[in-house]
């Protein structure tokens, strides 16, 4: 059983920069893939961005075209955390953002069947 906290929401100003953490309670965090999601007000729940398992040589991460280059996901299996950097924060980026984990989860497909319960962002014009 794994137990997700995000922090790190706000109120930002267009072009600005916010980190979010997920910190993980729960044994073996190495051994999930771990992803962002968000939900924007009226809208269903959409990928952000990924980290695959770390059991594994080669971590990847994943992202989705609307973030990309803007965003950048990360762990710390020492402090049991997953991070998003998001720089260059957009309007359109203003949403709840959700922390998930899967099992040996890989970036390219992530499956969360555990959540964190959100964080808001949102950019201001």
């Amino acid at each position: 059983q794994l137990r997700l906290v995000e922090s790190g929401g706000e109120l930002v100003q267009a072009g600005g920069s916010l980190r979010l953490s997920c910190s993980a309670s729960g044994p073996s965090f190495r051994n999930y893939g771990m992803g962002w999601f968000r939900q924007a007000p009226g809208k269903g729940r959409e990928f952000v961005a990924a980290i695959s398992w770390s059991g594994r040589s080669d971590v990847t991460t994943f992202y989705a075209d609307a973030v990309q280059g803007r965003f950048t996901v990360s762990r710390d299996n020492s402090a049991n955390a997953a991070y998003l950097q998001m720089d260059n924060l957009k309007v359109e980026d203003t949403a709840v953002y959700y922390c998930g984990a899967e099992p040996w989860g890989n970036a390219q497909a992530l499956s969360p069947g555990y959540w964190g319960q959100g964080t808001q962002v949102t950019v201001s014009s």
